[in-house]
């Protein structure tokens, strides 16, 4: 696939599903490690290679706290948001909406307002030298409880940054029911915000029912059981709710065994708008670039193919409609330029 992995590599693109913290670059990681010695995250960057291999779901949440621990003040926000927004660039992403958990830094020792204040001057200059439009989904890290839904939903809305625009949950399934955190979601979709939480990674189709009638979700961070109910996959396909699809992540957390086997094709085949993400990258081993390579593979796309794939995440992305009209002009004038 060499002349599809360079076409990709210039494909103008937007992801949707990408951690803020579990996008930090093994050299920002090992930066931000050296400077925090207590800390038990590798300062090598060849060695966090070894360190982000996981045996399962837990383990993975187990070293991604690990390095939302070297994240202690407002300075590391700053650097660690400019540094997503370069790695991007390079990619050729020109939007991305990435999820960011306020409350783990909060909890840490960052003032909330001195948090939100780093991420929108890292947002407005990334913007301003690298061309790439960051938005922000907040978000609850569910293995943390309510307090941290109400810590979250209270940042959100009462400091409601320009960035914002979706509220999130995020962390483990299993044990964490979607249902108690409704009285959150509701009062964040009042002041305005989008309902986009993670459902169906690691538990069944009713986590995502869960999802869509409790918390309003009006897209579905993974869904990757949803292919287990050929109800729920109408549903999908019906009301035009998008998945945030992460194949390597879902690979690498053990929530799908083999690539091979992986539930895009059948999400695809049943008319559900996927999009594909990349999640936690340097934890993964992989880049949005690399994961439409995937896709490339298990959906068997051509150039037109990856171009429409590119097209769904712009629909289903929370730009005005201008803005999308734009980006998916732009994808299109790249990929006629290509073929011709």
């Amino acid at each position: 696939m060499p002349d599809l992995h360079t076409f990709i590599a210039g494909l103008p693109k937007a992801e949707l599903h990408v951690h803020h913290v579990g996008s930090a670059s093994p050299r920002i990681v090992a930066e931000l490690a050296a400077r925090h010695p207590d800390s038990k995250v590798p300062t090598d960057p060849e060695a966090l290679a070894d360190y982000f291999t996981f045996r399962d779901f837990a383990h993975f949440i187990e070293v991604y706290l690990s390095v939302v621990d070297l994240v202690r003040d407002a300075e590391d926000v700053r650097l660690l948001t400019y540094e997503i927004a370069h790695d991007m660039a390079k990619q050729s992403i020109r939007y991305a909406e990435l999820t960011v958990t306020p409350y783990s830094s909060i909890r840490r020792g960052i003032p909330d307002v001195a948090f939100v204040e780093a991420i929108e001057d890292a947002r407005r200059a990334a913007e301003a030298d690298h061309g790439v439009i960051l938005r922000w989904c907040f978000d609850i890290p569910g293995e943390a409880g309510l307090e941290s839904a109400e810590e979250t939903a209270r940042v959100a809305v009462d400091l409601g940054p320009e960035g914002l625009v979706s509220f999130g949950l995020g962390g483990p399934e299993v044990g964490v029911p979607r249902p108690q955190f409704k009285p959150y979601f509701d009062r964040a979709i009042a002041a305005g915000l989008h309902s986009v939480p993670h459902a169906g990674e690691t538990t069944g189709p009713q986590t995502i029912w869960d999802a869509l009638t409790e918390l309003r979700a009006e897209r579905i961070g993974h869904g990757t059981s949803a292919v287990r109910d050929p109800r729920l996959l109408a549903h999908l396909a019906e009301y035009r709710i998008p998945l945030e699809v992460c194949p390597t992540s879902n690979i690498a957390t053990r929530a799908v065994e083999r690539l091979e086997d992986h539930p895009i094709k059948e999400m695809v085949a049943a008319g559900v708008l996927v999009t594909v993400n990349s999640d936690d990258p340097p934890m993964f081993g992989t880049d949005l670039n690399t994961e439409y390579g995937v896709a490339a593979r298990l959906l068997d796309l051509d150039e037109r193919g990856l171009a429409a794939l590119a097209k769904n995440a712009v629909e289903a992305s929370f730009l005005d409609g201008p803005a999308k009209a734009k980006l998916a002009a732009e994808i299109d004038g790249y990929t006629e330029s290509w073929l011709q």
